[in-house]
C-alpha cells in the first residue's frame, strides 16, 4: 500500500520536500492503524521499522531522518554536530538532509531558509511553546529571521483544545498579547489556539511568511492520529528535506 501524506503549501525554494504524513499506508494495525512512524508508544518495532522504510521511499526522502527523543522542552540539535538526539527541534545544512518531528495533537513547524541552505522542524506543544522552543531554534540557525519561511503542520484546533488557567498563565507570562489566543468556555476553562501562538512567537521573532495551519487532528480521525481523542495511538511525521 503506498502511503499518504500532505505537501506542505508554503512557497519554498526549488529543491526542498516538505510536508506531513497521514495515517494511511504503512503496516501497523489496531490502534496504530497503520502508518504509524513512533517506536515509542507500543506499536511492534518491526512494524515501525517497515512504516519508516515506507516513509523513506514514499515521500521521496533521500535518507531517513535522525529521529529524536522529544520530551516537551527547548533543546535543539544540529544534524551532524553529535549533539544528544534528545530534543524538541532539529536543524539541517547540508544536501541530502532530512529532518522530521513526530506528533499527535502537538504543532510541528517547519523553517526554510529562502535559499534552501538551511531547514529545520520543531515539535511545538504546549509546553514547548510556552518555554520557548521557537525561539531556542530560531537561536541557532544562521538564517536571518526576515529569510525563513515557516509552515504550520495538523495540529489540535482551538475548538477541540481544552486547557486549565496554568497553561494559559504560563503565555501571559512573556506575552500579555497571548491572551488573545484562549477563549473562555462555559466550564470556565480555556481553549488554546496553537496555531495564534506559534504565529504570535514567529512574527514577533521577524518571520513574517508563516504559512499552513488549519488542519485539526483532533477532528480529522480518518486521517490523523490525535493522543487527546484516542489515548493510545500512532504518530505522523512532519518532515523537510533539502534533495542532494
Amino acid at each position: 500500500m503506498s502511503i499518504d501524506w500532505i505537501e506542505a503549501d508554503w512557497p519554498a525554494p526549488a529543491g526542498i520536500i516538505a510536508g506531513t504524513t497521514t495515517r494511511h499506508g504503512g503496516v501497523s494495525d489496531g490502534a496504530y492503524q497503520s502508518m504509524n512512524l513512533g517506536a515509542h508508544v507500543g506499536d511492534e518495532p518491526d512494524r515501525v521499522a517497515e512504516n519508516r522504510r515506507q516513509f523513506v521511499t514514499g515521500c521521496g526522502l533521500a535518507a531517513e531522518p535522525g529521529w529524536l527523543t522529544q520530551v516537551h522542552g527547548t533543546a535543539v540539535r544540529v544534524a551532524g554536530s553529535g549533539e544528544p538526539v534528545e530534543a524538541d527541534a532539529a536543524i539541517a545544512r547540508r544536501p541530502g538532509a532530512v529532518v522530521a518531528v513526530l506528533t499527535a495533537d502537538c504543532l510541528p513547524i517547519l523553517l526554510c531558509a529562502d535559499s534552501g541552505d538551511e531547514i529545520a522542524a520543531i515539535h511545538a506543544g504546549w509546553r514547548g511553546l510556552a518555554a520557548g522552543i521557537v525561539g531556542a531554534t530560531l537561536s541557532r540557525l544562521h538564517t536571518r529571521p526576515e529569510r525563513l519561511l515557516a509552515w504550520l503542520g495538523p495540529a489540535i484546533s482551538q475548538a477541540a483544545f481544552e486547557v486549565g488557567d496554568e497553561v494559559r498563565a504560563a503565555f501571559l507570562t512573556g506575552d500579555a498579547g497571548a491572551g488573545a489566543c484562549f477563549l473562555a468556555n462555559e466550564r470556565g476553562r480555556w481553549q488554546a489556539d496553537l496555531y495564534g501562538l506559534a504565529s504570535r512567537q514567529l512574527e514577533a521573532a521577524g518571520v513574517g511568511a508563516v504559512y499552513g495551519g488549519g488542519l485539526c487532528t483532533f477532528g480529522d480521525a480518518e486521517r490523523f492520529f490525535s493522543y487527546r481523542r484516542d489515548g493510545q495511538c500512532g504518530r505522523m511525521a512532519t518532515f523537510i528535506h533539502r534533495i542532494p
